[in-house]
């Protein structure tokens, strides 16, 4: 979508939500349902504080609601979109000049958060409301501006269907028939109902379903409420027809209803079954799944992170920790990481000219090769290189003038000479690049243009995030780019010699209709290739597989059961890390929730209070990740799981390694890391290597596959400590793995022998043998425990060996 298109949008939003920031203009409300506040930016504070004081409360949203009838009604932000926010409701009788207060709630919800308490911040109010009486619903920002849903509900004056609501637990009821008098909610406005009462013992994922073949060719309405009748109920959710059983005569349509939602242990929930469409009976279940809190994040407010763009976690000092670095006009302020951990040392370097701002995103990588990074700061009208000099005590401002409408921003080596080059996405023209000529000279590039490589050419722009990877494991860098609506996604294969092929069909992610800003790419489910979860901005989220261990780059699409299908949260801005250190990779997106990783190709999510996508790094250097959001630090807590952090230093690569994959062995298998500058859609994260092991404290090798081609091995690494990798550093070391295997004769003329110890039996498949430069020379597979060799010159090898289940083995051997 080009961004006009969008601002647009965004005015047209704009306009409907000014309404209700007067008293005067307040928008009006006959009817139960739900409504969302895009933010509290409204005037006219009520005189009236209604027991509660106006000490900060800078604005106000204003509701008029006038029931048609006696209600009682219930005013709810207790909601689990809104989960961990903080809200507050006052409501009124009279009029804008004189107004008397009826009810104001601040705390009452239910919805615990789960971020490290129990305590919900969220708002319920319950009052009799009279028909025809206008009451005033006021939200004000005491505690946070940002916008929520909150919910309207009314039940008939006297009535408490709660009173007669039947007891239920985990398994299958039978609903004889629908026949009580319904409510009027946001979730259902039909004329009977059938009511249950649900408590969890746990915190649960639950799912209530009448998706049962008993009940096949029947149609169901389901809602779920908390609260209760005297006190007020909150419409959780509703489902109609998400069975996935087909009637079998008549139609081949489902009519059955699954509606998944997360209780809080010792929380009562109502199960209501309405006649919308049938009053007939039938059977339904509740399945439970426990939830348990992975990790929890100590949180620190620093007062000087105090930049205009606070976007931006990496190492800015070559020590190899992680600083937090914040860009102004003239002004680049880094907050150095001490030896203390959580202390920092604050220092500001001036920046001379004029400067590109990084409103849209911002990347960071050593491109003039010194030893300390330089940063890449992508505007709606251009980019700018802040290069530094003297040791990292001054910075260059260098801005190419060049017009581009920047969106995601990469360093990225490019043509893999070792020197890394810069990449934009545009967003209403073909993507940009700039080539280093060597000497840290950026020559501009527009894709598709006469001698320039093929990179998202896409005439009508829509370009928003690039993220480059290797997918199809062959050594070298391949791009996706996320779009935003209209086209879709694009995955541009690496063939090498400057060629990039528009693979999207081939590998089936070119999906439509989806709008997305930014995707999420790791190796999710640990089988040795990175998959994609293109994460929406605006509609529905979609998980796909790589193939890789089964095909050349084609992709599944396993998004039905994963939890992504199920996540109505969307964000613009989607990063993919193992935050809680188990050895699955997770995802951060909106919903103030992370996606944790089940390591079944399933998600869960777990909800944090006002938790946003930022910067990522280790801000503290205890092995677990920190999320830096403004000038808060969400310091990770760490649970027990252990980790390994990897820091890579190029020489014949770029000096960060960038485009380096780094694959660890150990217990559980395998796991693997690229090295990429910029994730999600804005900001730039760490460049060091994090992997969470879980219970396992045993690593039993790290390879580092470096650009240049250079594979670098390290054996038996002790966990929870930082691996200090310089590439080339291994090539020296004698043989290892020889509990495994033993190569004969050694030297070798024509032909290499495998003896595999009996004691740990393995398969070998195939072969790659490199020379001592780290370069490779030979690819094969093993035939009968045997690697021929006769066509190599004389000298020093290194053999690698992958056994049938991807892990790595090597030994080395000198050829006559």
């Amino acid at each position: 979508m080009k961004k006009i298109t969008f601002l647009f949008f965004l005015l047209a939003v704009s306009s409907l939500t000014f309404a209700q920031n007067t008293c005067a203009t307040a928008i009006p409300i006959t009817a139960a349902g739900t409504f969302t506040i895009s933010t509290i930016d409204g005037t006219g504070l009520p005189a009236t504080t209604c027991n509660y004081t106006n000490a900060n409360v800078t604005a106000v949203e204003w509701y008029a609601y006038t029931p048609t009838q006696n209600y009682t009604v219930t005013v709810s932000a207790d909601l689990q979109e809104n989960l961990c926010r903080d809200t507050r409701v006052r409501i009124y009788t009279g009029n804008c000049t004189t107004m008397t207060c009826v009810v104001a709630d601040d705390d009452s919800g239910v919805l615990a958060c789960n971020s490290g308490n129990t305590n919900s911040y969220l708002s319920k109010a319950t009052f009799n409301a009279v028909a025809g009486q206008t009451y005033y619903i006021v939200w004000d920002n005491r505690y946070e501006s940002t916008g929520f849903n909150f919910q309207v509900s009314e039940i008939p004056a006297g009535y408490n269907p709660c009173n007669g609501a039947v007891a239920v637990s985990a398994g299958t009821t039978t609903v004889a028939a629908i026949d009580q008098t319904n409510i009027n909610t946001s979730c259902s406005t039909a004329t009977l109902s059938k009511w249950y009462s649900y408590t969890p013992a746990v915190n649960a994922n639950v799912t209530i379903t009448s998706d049962l073949a008993v009940n096949l060719c029947k149609d169901t309405n389901v809602s779920v409420y908390s609260g209760n009748c005297t006190s007020g109920l909150t419409c959780v959710g509703s489902d109609d027809n998400s069975g996935v059983l087909a009637c079998n005569f008549g139609n081949t349509n489902s009519y059955l209803s699954t509606y998944s939602f997360i209780a809080s242990a010792g929380t009562t929930y109502y199960i209501v079954w309405d006649n919308k469409w049938s009053a007939n009976g039938f059977d339904f279940q509740i399945n439970e799944t426990p939830i348990v809190i992975p990790i929890t994040y100590n949180n620190q407010t620093v007062s000087t992170i105090n930049s205009s763009y606070n976007i931006c976690i990496v190492d800015m000092n070559g020590d190899y920790k992680d600083d937090i670095v914040g860009v102004s006009g003239n002004n680049l302020r880094v907050h150095f990481q001490g030896n203390t951990p959580g202390t920092f040392t604050v220092t500001d370097f001036p920046i001379t000219g004029t400067s590109d701002m990084p409103s849209w995103s911002m990347a960071a990588g050593d491109y003039n090769k010194d030893g300390y990074n330089d940063l890449l700061l992508g505007s709606g009208s251009g980019l700018t290189f802040w290069r530094s000099a003297n040791n990292g005590t001054s910075y260059t401002n260098i801005n190419p003038s060049d017009y581009i409408f920047c969106q995601r921003t990469n360093f990225v080596d490019i043509n893999n000479d070792g020197h890394l080059d810069a990449f934009s996405c545009h967003d209403i023209a073909p993507n940009v690049y700039y080539m280093n000529d060597g000497s840290a000279n950026m020559n501009y590039y527009q894709s598709g243009t006469s001698g320039a490589y093929m990179l998202g050419v896409t005439a009508s722009g829509g370009n928003y995030a690039s993220l480059w990877t290797d997918f199809d494991n062959d050594g070298d860098l391949d791009m996706f780019i996320s779009k935003c609506s209209g086209p879709p996604c694009e995955l541009h294969r690496n063939d090498g010699n400057g060629v990039f092929t528009d693979i999207s069909a081939q590998a089936g992610i070119n999906v439509t209709p989806i709008q997305t800003w930014s995707s999420a790419i790791a190796d999710f489910d640990n089988d040795d290739d990175m998959d994609v979860i293109i994460t929406a901005s605006a509609g529905t989220h979609k998980f796909f597989r790589n193939n890789k261990d089964t095909n050349t780059v084609a992709f599944t699409n396993i998004t039905a059961g994963s939890g992504w299908d199920t996540n109505t949260a969307t964000n613009i801005d989607n990063i993919a890390y193992d935050f809680d250190n188990d050895g699955k990779v997770d995802v951060l997106g909106g919903g103030n929730k992370i996606m944790f990783n089940q390591g079944n190709n399933s998600f869960t999510p777990v909800g944090y209070n006002a938790i946003s996508v930022g910067a990522v790094g280790d801000l503290n250097n205890d092995g677990f990740l920190d999320i830096q959001n403004g000038s808060t630090i969400r310091y990770g807590v760490p649970n027990g799981n252990n980790w390994l952090k990897v820091t890579l230093q190029g020489i014949q690569s770029n000096r960060n390694g960038i485009g380096a994959r780094v694959e660890i062995y150990g217990p559980w298998g395998k796991q693997i890391r690229d090295i990429r500058s910029g994730e999600g859609f804005r900001y730039m994260s760490s460049l060091n290597a994090h992997f969470g092991l879980g219970t396992s404290t045993v690593i039993n090798q790290v390879i580092i596959k470096w650009p240049s081609g250079i594979v670098d091995t390290y054996n038996n690494v002790t966990a929870n400590q930082p691996l200090s990798a310089v590439e080339g550093a291994t090539l020296g070391i004698d043989a290892f793995e020889s509990s495994v295997f033993t190569v004969y004769p050694n030297p070798v003329k024509n032909t290499i022998n495998i003896a595999i110890n009996t004691a740990n039996p393995v398969e070998f498949v195939t072969a790659q043998v490199y020379d001592l430069s780290g370069r490779m020379v030979h690819q094969t597979q093993v035939a009968n425990q045997t690697v021929t060799v006769n066509h190599l010159a004389k000298g020093t090898y290194i053999l690698m060996l992958r056994d049938s289940n991807g892990k790595d083995y090597s030994q080395k051997f000198i050829k006559e």
